[in-house]
């Protein structure tokens, strides 16, 4: 059922970015009267799910679900349609439009999607408004997984700022570390500043972990492994674990460092249940583990800010957050290109995509990964490859530049390129897929 969930927000958010890309294109080209002979929601090879002809356009659905197209008379695009262009160039085609106005129907997609981020984004801030954790607020610290203590981070350290720089939210702090080329960090310890180096080489690693930081709360129980001992032994969820033998616990990594002592033994575990105490007996496995993970919701253990906006704020909040979102892509797009931090190894196709999705249908988050793919599909199609749409555009600023047109023959090869390009580029991106979730 979540593989459903998923699926179905992923196809539906891609649809309407798809969709409102290909008007960006298809109403560009009517405001210059330039003839649009088919308009598709993913490609059609062979045969379509579904069309409709109206006017001189053919509007349907394709059956592979890799993004959409319009095609424009008279341009050398996807549909390599060779014999239209041996044909003398007709006043409707694009060809022979003015070049401002071919440079705006090949940027109609772009600017489409960047503006139904900026929209989206101010939709949700009116709607919803903004709640984040204040860094300041995590009174307990840290938990550090087992990079982040190799790195100098331990548990319970509370992260002042860094590079000098306070950070306001807390679940900016490992983005911060990621794009922002930060060498140092400023921590409390044990009622103490002090200061470490964050070195670049742990980059590559801190991107394939999800768990380098997280807000030290509590140690609730939030769920059991296939085959518990704890569970067998009489704990359930929403038990507060407080102590082992005559050791007094609070924290998940508390009751883990403790717990490994005991390898093989049979210990006693004290937690609250509601106002009760109650105390199980359980043996602890070879790997020092009873099969518990903690849980809670961080209302519960934090003070969180939320930020309510009007129709008026959330407008010019929104579009804040799109450029942000867009400046922070792009900084994310540089680390795949860098070959030191190995980012190209963690670059997903269509099941990491999916996979960003909650499990159950939440219209916030639905929202905000449609704008992020929204500023994201914006992005790509404006990289200067040939049979993306910024291919075109150098082309484009080539022949205004020089006052030169390259030649049909010349853009036709360049589509092709692009294409292969682009297909190994899917490739590559689906292999990883396949092989992180069902070989590695």
């Amino acid at each position: 059922m979540e593989v459903l969930v998923k699926t179905g927000q992923f196809l539906l958010s891609i649809s309407i970015l798809v969709v409102l890309h290909e008007f960006g294109h298809f109403a560009f080209a009517k405001i210059f009267k330039t003839r649009v002979e088919k308009f598709y929601l993913f490609f059609n090879p062979w045969f379509s799910l579904f069309k409709l002809k109206r006017g001189e356009t053919e509007y349907g659905i394709g059956w592979l679900p890799l993004g959409g197209y319009v095609k424009i008379s008279g341009m050398i695009d996807e549909s390599m349609d060779k014999e239209q262009m041996k044909l003398p160039p007709e006043p409707h085609e694009f060809r022979s439009k003015k070049t401002w106005e071919r440079l705006l129907i090949m940027l109609g997609g772009v600017m489409v999607n960047f503006i139904t981020a900026l929209v989206i984004y101010s939709a949700i801030l009116y709607t919803w408004g903004e709640e984040y954790l204040p860094n300041k607020n995590v009174e307990h610290g840290i938990m550090v997984d087992s990079l982040a203590y190799d790195m100098g981070l331990r548990n319970g350290d509370k992260i002042l700022s860094l590079d000098g720089e306070e950070i306001e939210n807390f679940y900016a702090i490992v983005s911060h570390l990621v794009l922002e080329d930060v060498k140092t960090i400023q921590l409390e310890r044990n009622g103490q500043q002090e200061e470490i180096a964050f070195p670049e080489n742990i980059i590559p690693k801190l991107l394939k972990n999800t768990g380098f930081i997280e807000a030290r709360i509590p140690f609730y129980v939030g769920g059991f492994t296939k085959d518990s001992p704890a569970k067998k032994a009489g704990l359930k969820k929403g038990d507060k674990l407080i102590g082992i033998n005559e050791s007094s616990v609070k924290f998940f990594d508390e009751f883990k460092d403790t717990l490994s002592n005991y390898r093989n033994e049979l210990i006693v575990i004290t937690a609250l249940r509601g106002e009760d105490s109650v105390s199980f007996n359980v043996t602890v496995p070879d790997e020092g583990l009873i099969g518990v993970s903690p849980g809670g919701i961080l209302s519960e253990f934090f003070e969180l800010e939320r930020t309510e906006y009007s129709l008026l704020a959330s407008i010019p909040a929104g579009i804040n957050k799109g450029v942000e979102t867009f400046g922070s892509y792009l900084k994310q797009l540089k680390l795949i290109f860098s070959p030191k931090t190995e980012a190209y190894k963690s670059l997903g196709g269509f099941i990491t995509i999916g996979n960003i999705f909650p499990s159950v249908w939440n219209w916030q988050a639905f929202w905000n990964l449609t704008a992020f793919l929204s500023i994201i599909l914006a992005i790509m199609n404006v990289l200067p490859i040939p049979a993306l749409d910024g291919g075109h555009v150098i082309f484009l600023i080539y022949e205004m530049v020089t006052g030169r047109k390259p030649s049909d023959k010349f853009l036709e090869y360049a589509q092709m390129v692009g294409m292969i390009l682009l297909l190994g580029l899917l490739l590559y991106a689906n292999g990883n897929d396949i092989y992180k979730h069902f070989i590695k």
